[in-house]
């Protein structure tokens, strides 16, 4: 094919619905996060595992690993065409659409006409079908899990394709557990009052549960969201349900440790957790989510008076955990040098033993940390924030919470730095009712905010020639 015909090809690419289409920005994923994510769910949950097949032949093609995706695909093929014989038809869009676009970054074009060909025959088994793509739920259920796994700025739209294939096909259990995670988690990422997001999803893994009973993740998902509304008792047996089920399944054992861990009996969570490392011993989330546990009764004992008496027990069992956070947070990023939230971990236990220089080196390497999505870059800035002022170094803690307020993503975050960034505000005003950066720090957070009487209101006061100035 020349030049025109190539052209002429990707314009048909364009039109299809598949990973390549479906534009998750590179800037936005970490690509390596990503696929070892997906490679320990193709290990782990059977079950699923064409849909993980599909997206990591994406990650692999835009890593430039072309073959390798091809083989991904195969294996998705293989399993779809063994396990839903009866509705194959439905389930091969998207990867026959995944295989068009990786031959064509492969520049074996007539290979990915012929893939768009049997995407032609296929469609026209579908009434509403376009040429050379069908919208119906089982595309949009391959959608929303594609999106779900790989941002969190994803989530809404992985919602509303969840939504789309429940209207034509309300009994799948894969698109309900589908709908109700991303409820729960979006109450992280966006404006949802926060206990709007634990009673909708609840609603819907009670859903799931009703189409399985014995549906374990179901279960303790539902109990997290359960302990949050301080529904323990129902939680607890949920809990236990989903470990007499799936006792060695390590996404049940790290939910359910999570429950231990937040319910304050860390002991049973670090047993539980490495239980599951045991199973996958290169888990990087489980050194992390270990290296938690700790660091829950790291943070319960520096409230002992004792913590500050070099003499005392309580100050040596304190180094002994301190010891140990960092020995799990740094064996975690040590197997995923990209995990951002291990390596602030690690710098929080330098500042707490009083390594200042050591967390400041690891403060200032992640502020310049490339590729970084836009929720690891907020929650950079919160922690290097607080240590600045922890060091007495307020004027760039401001700056790092004004840079972390205006990413629109946590919303918990969000309202941690609003909180901090007023505390400021308030202590200088008080100190002078017209200090300059109080009044910037309001009126930044007021445009930020797209408040423009609150902009008026306290830039009026301000001098911006002297504040840039620095005067």
């Amino acid at each position: 094919m020349g030049d025109t015909q190539k052209d002429l090809l990707k314009v048909k690419l364009n039109q299809l619905q598949c990973h390549f289409t479906w534009t998750p920005q590179k800037e936005n994923i970490n690509l390596d996060d990503l696929k070892q994510r997906l490679e320990d769910s193709v290990q782990l949950d059977v079950k699923y595992q064409d849909r993980s097949y599909n997206q990591l032949a994406f990650v692999n093609c835009l890593q430039g690993n072309c073959e390798e995706a091809i083989q991904n695909l195969k294996e998705a093929e293989k399993i779809l065409r063994e396990k839903h014989e009866n509705e194959f038809e439905k389930r091969i869009i998207v990867t026959y659409g995944n295989y068009a676009w990786v031959y064509y970054h492969m520049d074996r074009l007539e290979d990915a006409q012929s893939y768009l060909d049997k995407l032609e025959t296929v469609c026209k088994l579908f009434p509403e079908a376009s040429q050379f793509t069908a919208m119906i739920p089982e595309v949009y259920g391959e959608k929303g899990w594609s999106l779900l796994i790989s941002a969190a700025q994803y989530y809404e739209e992985a919602k509303e394709c969840f939504k789309k294939a429940l209207q034509k096909d309300p009994d799948n259990i894969e698109w309900n557990v589908g709908y109700a995670t991303v409820l729960s988690r979006l109450k992280w990422f966006s404006a949802t009052p926060e206990i709007s997001g634990p009673m909708e999803s609840v609603m819907w893994f009670r859903r799931v549960l009703e189409l399985d009973p014995d549906h374990a993740e179901a279960m303790v998902l539902l109990a997290l969201n359960l302990q949050e509304l301080s529904q323990e008792e129902e939680a607890f047996t949920l809990v236990e349900r989903a470990l007499q089920k799936s006792p060695d399944h390590p996404y049940v054992l790290r939910y359910v440790a999570k429950f231990y861990r937040k319910r304050g009996d860390v002991e049973k969570a670090v047993k539980l957790l490495e239980r599951a490392l045991e199973i996958t011993p290169s888990s990087s989330f489980l050194y992390h989510q270990i290296g938690q546990c700790h660091q829950n009764k790291l943070f319960a004992l520096l409230k002992d008076p004792g913590s500050k008496i070099p003499e005392s027990s309580v100050f040596q069992e304190k180094e002994a955990l301190i010891k140990k956070c960092k020995q799990y947070f740094g064996k975690s990023f040590e197997l995923k040098p990209s995990f951002i939230s291990a390596k602030l971990a690690f710098a929080t236990m330098c500042s707490i033993n009083k390594e200042y220089c050591k967390a400041k080196e690891i403060y200032s390497n992640l502020l310049k940390f490339q590729p970084i999505c836009p929720e690891d870059k907020q929650e950079v800035y919160y922690k290097v924030g607080q240590f600045e002022l922890h060091t007495q170094e307020e004027s760039n803690a401001i700056i790092h919470f004004l840079e972390g307020f205006s990413i629109k993503r946590n919303l918990k975050l969000q309202k941690n730095f609003r909180t901090n960034l007023e505390k400021i505000a308030k202590t200088r005003l008080q100190n002078n009712p017209g200090d300059i950066k109080a009044l910037y720090i309001l009126g930044v957070m007021y445009l930020l905010d797209g408040e423009e009487s609150g902009i008026s209101q306290y830039f009026a006061g301000i001098n911006l020639q002297e504040l840039f100035n620095g005067e």
